[in-house]
């Protein structure tokens, strides 16, 4: 007869990010990446909502869009600095500037927490900013590279849609090149696969030959930026 007795799991064959060691972590990434910059700086600077206009994107893009360029630079800044900020809090909290699997819980935390803030109804923003700040606090060289790609397809094509989708999708191929599959491969692939999902829109336009960059002519609300 076989031996029924039960096995314990094999974590060796589990990523590490997926074994919930330290919740705390993940939660308090969660409600910094909550707080949305878009939002904020439109208050601030008596501007409307960037849900309510554009793309309905509360993102650097989209506050350009309203001719304030200094409101975008500051939700740019906001949204890739409570990135950085999630993962080196998690890096001195942690023992020897934090495990991978602490840094993998950080940045999957913030990262959604932009995504589904639970400050302002779950609706927040597609996180290429909040993605590239959590990528330069992990490993500034990976950080590097990917706001070299995001910054060269945009030069090149003028259409940032395009731009962060290369960025994003090289972004685990990057990682996986200079530290391996650890813990945090897999929470970029994780951020990767979250950031093409809330691109689809601008995946079909891309596809359809619709999607418009900066100075085309398509009306504003065909722009998804």
């Amino acid at each position: 007869m076989p031996n029924s007795e039960s096995r314990p799991i094999d974590t060796a064959l589990v990523p590490d990010f997926l074994v919930p060691l330290d919740p705390a972590v993940f939660v308090i990434a969660y409600l910094i990446g909550s707080v949305s910059s878009a939002i904020l700086v439109s208050r601030l600077r008596g501007l409307a909502d960037p849900r309510s206009f554009g793309s309905g994107n509360p993102g650097a893009t989209n506050m350009l869009r309203t001719g304030d360029k200094k409101a975008a630079a500051l939700t740019l800044i906001g949204d890739a600095g409570k990135g950085a900020i999630a993962v080196l809090l998690a890096a001195w909290a942690g023992a020897e500037g934090g495990s991978p699997t602490t840094l993998a819980m950080a940045a999957i935390g913030v990262f959604l927490g932009h995504l589904f803030p639970v400050f302002f109804g779950f609706k927040g923003g597609k996180g290429v900013a909040t993605a590239l700040g959590v990528l330069l606090a992990l490993s500034w060289p990976v950080g590097l590279a990917i706001l070299g790609t995001w910054l060269l397809v945009f030069v090149t094509t003028k259409i940032s849609s395009l731009s962060a989708l290369t960025a994003s999708a090289l972004a685990p191929l990057v990682w996986f090149w200079a530290h391996g599959m650890d813990a945090v491969f897999w929470a970029v692939l994780a951020m990767t696969v979250l950031l093409l999902i809330r691109h689809h829109k601008n995946i079909r336009d891309l596809l359809s030959g619709s999607e418009a960059g900066f100075g085309g002519r398509k009306d504003d609300k065909s722009h998804r930026g």
